[in-house]
């Protein structure tokens, strides 16, 4: 029996709903959690943080289950190029980022990694053959990023300008991750949950050996600090990759990914609600561009096409990206 199999989903329709819309909630809650978090730590901190406290997490799960390790070197090589890519480098661009922007700026930016993999997956690996429709949604998508930057603002290069183009780093770094994981990590026989322990336990690991470089400063702690650090690691770098993984493995990548437009609405709400934030015009305007990008470059809006005739092969009606789910891919719509 495969991997694959035997990691196969056995919750109902109704629980595997009920992951999906969590995954969105807490990921989209991560960008409060990192603002509270930054008022008494650093963001190195933040970033060491939350890689130990969801690699505890998921390790826990990995014990429960005595899941297997891998036991060729290349597929950790591969996973060690993940950890980086995926976790260490994106985390602390996102935790930097946010001592300048908005948590609710933060989150709209990070639903640009369907439009980061899209790319990556096209130009820089080769594992997808786009169609003008779709390199029309990458363009589309970028022009939205620009309506959120409002260049005719008057750009200044001030911190905030570097953060937000940190951000768009960070998704680039998730999009570079995403494709590598097809490119390179697709048949390696591990388990979702092995796959993703992996990765962040990796990160985890890379964070404690930079520790007296990045971490070894004053912090200042109190429950709020104390709680968000808590939830960001154990939920947000824990358990929401679970539900993520069995949501992927139900659903299939396309519609798993779409929990892309559950995280930014719910930053921006807590952002506005909690934190006080404000919203200029081009934001929400930019973000929707974002989206609309996003279904043109996943080759979701097909104008003209013919309803499938009855009785046709239903592989053939099923999007390229839903019939070979990769282990361990993970939609976009972490920070």
């Amino acid at each position: 029996m495969s991997a694959t199999t035997r990691d196969a989903v056995t919750g109902s329709p109704l629980s595997i709903a009920v992951q999906f819309v969590l995954c969105g909630v807490i990921w989209g809650s991560s960008f409060l959690f990192m603002k509270v978090a930054l008022t008494g730590i650093s963001p190195a901190q933040v970033a060491w943080s939350r890689l130990i406290l969801g690699a505890l997490t998921l390790g826990i799960f990995v014990a429960l289950r005595r899941d297997r390790f891998p036991r060729r070197l290349v597929v950790w090589a591969h996973m060690t190029v993940l950890a980086v890519s995926f976790c260490v480098i994106p985390f602390l661009l996102f935790s930097w980022a946010q001592q300048h922007v908005t948590s609710g700026l933060a989150s709209i930016y990070n639903a640009t990694t369907p439009i980061m993999t899209a790319l990556m997956a096209w130009a820089v690996f080769r594992v997808e053959k786009l169609k003008p429709m779709q390199i029309a949604g990458i363009l589309v998508g970028i022009f939205g990023v620009m309506v959120i930057i409002a260049p005719w603002q008057g750009l200044d290069f001030s911190q905030s300008l570097a953060a937000q183009l940190a951000i768009l780093g960070a998704t680039a770094c998730y999009g570079f991750s995403l494709a590598y994981m097809r490119r390179f990590t697709s048949n390696t026989g591990m388990t979702a949950l092995m796959f993703s322990f992996l990765n962040i336990g990796l990160g985890a690991a890379i964070m404690l050996l930079l520790t007296p470089v990045l971490v070894l400063s004053p912090v200042r702690l109190d429950p709020w600090i104390i709680g968000s650090i808590a939830l960001l690691g154990c939920l947000g770098t824990g358990v929401a990759y679970i539900w993520n993984q069995n949501t992927l493995r139900a659903w299939g990548p396309t519609r798993a990914s779409t929990v892309t437009y559950i995280t930014p609405v719910v930053g921006v709400l807590l952002g506005v609600l909690i934190l006080g934030e404000t919203l200029t015009w081009n934001e929400p305007v930019g973000a929707v561009i974002v989206f609309l990008g996003i279904l043109l470059a996943q080759d979701r809006l097909r104008f003209g096409e013919r309803t499938k005739k009855a009785g046709a092969d239903p592989a053939a009606s099923t999007p390229a990206s839903d019939r070979q789910i990769t282990p361990g891919r993970s939609p976009a719509g972490r920070a």
